[in-house]
């Protein structure tokens, strides 16, 4: 079954999950999010996998994170989603994908769980 990384190669963290499936003998493919943002649909699809909520899927110290009041509880759900299409760097990584399984891998070896 194949494999899918949601990767942006200038984050330690996501490298080091690519190095790890790598390891395990897995060329996982490869998706930099930042060059080609998921939609909205593929967001809300991750999320369900993922088990979370948008907010929990934010990375809360990127700029746009404040500047657009994201932590506003008043917000809907499809408001943040539609803020990590727009600015895709609000997007936790790096996230693993296998079957109906996915995980933020943070540490990088929860990227194994789901091997």
């Amino acid at each position: 079954m194949a494999v899918t990384i949601y990767h942006n190669p200038r984050c330690s963290k996501s490298r080091q999950a690519l190095a790890l499936l790598r390891e395990q003998g897995v060329e996982p493919r490869i998706v930099e999010y930042l060059r080609t943002p998921p939609d909205a649909e593929t967001l809300k699809g991750l999320l369900e996998r993922l088990e979370l909520a948008p907010r929990e899927l934010m990375r809360r110290k990127e700029a746009p994170y404040k500047e657009l009041d994201l932590d506003n509880r008043g917000l809907e759900d499809a408001a943040l989603i539609q803020a990590m299409v727009d600015n895709p760097i609000l997007i936790e990584r790096p996230i693993v994908l296998k079957g109906e399984k996915a995980v933020v891998a943070r540490p990088p070896e929860k990227a194994l769980e789901i091997l």
